[in-house]
């Protein structure tokens, strides 16, 4: 067992060595600021330097406290460590320097190489103590990270987790800080990596005071889809963010953030300083990896100090040969798609520059990246729970095509990420689901129906009634796994051909990871390419691919190799490749 020293940020309450808590907040439009102590007395604080407001006061953990602004409006701590409850409730002192004994203190991480990806939302599961009981399922499967969505408290207690405004309290719906801890601490044990996804261009509309007292956190000359971007300008602004993601590594051990629409964020040199502080905290020999979701395709970030990005370029493509839509986004990847098919396998981004529908530019060259700079994932909360009823691929795809895709997805030099029940052709939907009320509820569940409104297949009113409700209960557990479905038929099928698939990735990828880089990728016929990898030991990984209709050519100087997979038996000549058939053969070196 260990005790390890709780991480000291800019922002949030800290206990001090003689039992009482120095409680701060940053609020320079407020003309003064009080400390309510719960059941005890109300406290003026001292204001200080560039807005800040502070109190030293004889109260330690498990204190329950709120600010007074300006002697009317009560709020919580824009860094709480805990809420006593939902949003709106007060704040809770937390020690977390010693609320928690980790049993795997020596624990240090993975490299990135061996990573597998598995993204789960904790609401779905029953919360962290009940998640604890999938995880050794996960790690006997050949998963060695687990993904959860974002966990900072959000109004209500059902939602995807991207509504949150206090950021640094764990969801109260999920659990306690140290059920979080017990869990990560669990994964550890089993040798499973706990990544978190966090929401820094955005608060959610409903709990979020900011603006009331610190209305320069924000900056009206710069608009996100939810309304004016947050000003990193500031120094006050910054740390609390990179003192969140300090606490989140450093307090909580997890190995890794996925950083939610980085595209949303204008300011590079926030998320250049946001890596290197990181990279400058966490103990020498640790591995922690800082990974991106990014519209823009900034490949430059990911020599900056950023691990990896989800690469939604490579998804969109497969998807729209899997499925043939054309709608919305995948219009851009439906029309000439096996050349983006090629490049995306043979240089990780398609978007490196070129316009998109819009005649908009977007990304930048990608093709010198190793390929584990790219996430790949056929499934994730996006991809599905956008949909308007959440179907998941197994619906939507050819079996054998998707089986070929899978291959794929687990056996190509990118960092596989699954999303919860892919590995089982799991098809309980994914939904979009929140816990908002009145006015609110109301918005959300008109907004949600009219983002299909320029769809065909929902362009009459009447058809959009049809899409669930966010905020109904049934949309949250219609939306629930069903764990026990694994060993069915129609199922077992699924998850022995992921077990199968992640076994051979052990044995024969993940040891030559390190150092790959791309060879070549082109097209075969509609549908169909062939693409190549160097690994780092030499070898070199070659992938024959056909999510068409139609037999492909293939070349006649075939290289020579040991076939490691074959998603279906081959009915052509040798020349040729099978229609929705993917194999891949591994050229060892001399």
């Amino acid at each position: 067992m260990h005790k390890q020293r709780a991480f000291i940020g800019h922002h949030g309450p800290e206990l001090l060595d003689d039992g009482t808590t120095r409680f701060r907040i940053w609020a320079p439009d407020a003309q003064n600021v009080s400390l309510i102590v719960v059941g005890a007395q109300t406290l003026p604080m001292t204001p200080n330097e560039d807005g800040w407001y502070s109190i030293d006061a004889p109260y330690g953990a498990g204190t329950l406290y709120r600010f007074l602004i300006d002697d009317e409006l009560q709020v919580p701590d824009p860094a709480s460590r805990a809420q006593a409850g939902d949003v709106h409730a007060p704040s809770l002192v937390v020690d977390t320097s010693s609320n928690y004994l980790w049993r795997n203190p020596n624990w240090l991480g993975r490299p990135w190489e061996e990573t597998v990806l598995y993204e789960m939302h904790v609401g779905l599961y029953g919360g962290f103590a009940a998640m604890e009981q999938h995880l050794a399922d996960l790690a006997e499967l050949g998963v060695t990270a687990i993904e959860l969505m974002p966990i900072a408290e959000f109004p209500g207690d059902r939602n995807w987790g991207y509504d949150g405004v206090l950021p640094y309290a764990p969801e109260a719906a999920y659990g306690s800080p140290e059920e979080l801890k017990h869990l990560i601490d669990t994964a550890h044990g089993l040798g499973l990596m706990v990544f978190l996804d966090v929401v820094y261009n955005h608060f959610g509309p409903d709990g979020n005071y900011l603006g009331r007292y610190a209305k320069h956190f924000f900056r009206h000359d710069q608009q996100t889809p939810w309304g004016d971007g947050i000003d990193f300008r500031r120094r006050e602004v910054r740390d609390f963010f990179i003192d969140n993601t300090l606490m989140w590594l450093l307090d909580y051990r997890f190995d890794g953030l996925r950083f939610d629409a980085v595209h949303a964020i204008p300011d590079r040199s926030f998320l250049t300083e946001l890596a290197e502080r990181v990279h400058a905290s966490v103990e020498p020999g640790r591995h922690v990896h800082l990974v991106l979701e990014n519209e823009d395709n900034r490949a430059s970030l990911l020599t900056a100090g950023f691990t990896a990005q989800w690469n939604d370029d490579g998804h969109n493509v497969l998807h729209a040969l899997l499925t043939d839509e054309s709608q919305g986004y995948y219009a851009d990847y439906h029309q000439d798609a096996t050349t983006k098919l090629a490049r995306f396998l043979g240089e990780g981004f398609i978007y490196q520059g070129q316009n998109n529908r819009r005649g908009e530019a977007r990304g930048e060259p990608s093709g010198h990246l190793p390929p584990t700079s790219f996430v790949l994932f056929l499934q994730n909360h996006d991809q599905t729970g956008n949909r308007a009823f959440g179907e998941r691929l197994v619906s939507l795809a050819d079996a054998d095509a998707l089986r070929a895709a899978t291959a794929v997805l687990l056996l190509s030099p990118m960092v596989p990420l699954l999303f919860m029940g892919e590995e089982w052709g799991a098809r309980q939907p994914f939904l979009f689901f929140t816990s908002h009320h009145g006015e609110l509820a109301d918005a959300v569940r008109e907004g949600r129906r009219n983002e299909f409104a320029e769809f065909a297949e929902f362009a009459d009113e009447a058809t959009r009634e049809r899409i669930p409700d966010p905020n109904a209960v049934s949309t949250f557990e219609n939306s629930r796994p069903d764990f026990s479905a694994r060993q069915e038929p129609g199922h077992a099928e699924w998850y022995a051909l992921y077990r199968e698939l992640l076994g051979i990735r052990h044995r024969e990828i993940v040891p030559r990871l390190q150092g790959a880089r791309f060879l070549e990728s082109r097209v075969l016929a509609q549908a169909a390419v062939l693409s190549r990898w160097q690994l780092g030991d030499g070898s070199r990984l070659r992938l024959e691919l056909n999510l068409g209709t139609q037999a492909a050519p293939l070349p006649t100087a075939s290289i020579s190799g040991e076939l490691l997979f074959a998603s279906r038996e081959a009915t052509h000549a040798h020349d040729q490749l099978a229609p929705r058939m993917a194999r891949l053969y591994l050229e060892k070196a001399t």
